[in-house]
């Protein structure tokens, strides 16, 4: 499991603004999977950044999110993306392969829904439609 899959979608997003915003400043491959850089702040701070890819929770960063835990922030994110490029393409072909593929999966929903509606008896459907119907008014009055 690498940096990208430790993260929360949330510093994922981020970090790849921050890339795009060219926030990291400055940065060092300092062993064959880790990397040292500074990365500047939405607020203009400045953060001490390290990643290690062989060892990921070893990663590190000055910010208030990560200091101090084993968690992926999105200063890390931005550092591997700027380090490896090629990462950065890798998930954004990935997430635009999810979206291609979304409506396919949207369709296919709706046919697996249609077969399972038409194989129920009269009384089976008619006991779902009434529990959906409840279900339904239920939950319209608690959210209202």
């Amino acid at each position: 499991m690498g940096l990208i899959e430790l993260a929360s979608g949330k510093s994922v997003w981020r970090g790849m603004d921050y890339y795009n915003e060219k926030k990291v400043l400055s940065w060092d491959k300092t062993g064959d999977f880790t990397y040292d850089g500074t990365v500047s702040g939405s607020n203009g701070e400045i953060y001490d950044v390290h990643i290690d890819k062989e060892h990921q929770r070893k990663s590190t960063c000055t910010c208030l999110f990560a200091e101090g835990r084993r968690v992926i922030c999105k200063h890390m994110i931005a550092l591997l993306f700027t380090a490896e490029p090629k990462q950065a393409d890798d998930f954004m072909k990935q997430v635009e392969e999810y979206e291609a593929e979304a409506e396919a999966r949207e369709k296919q929903h709706y046919i697996d829904l249609k077969k399972y509606v038409m194989s129920l008896s009269k009384a089976e459907l008619q006991e779902r439609l009434y529990d959906a119907l409840c279900e339904l008014e239920y939950y319209t009055r608690v959210t209202w």
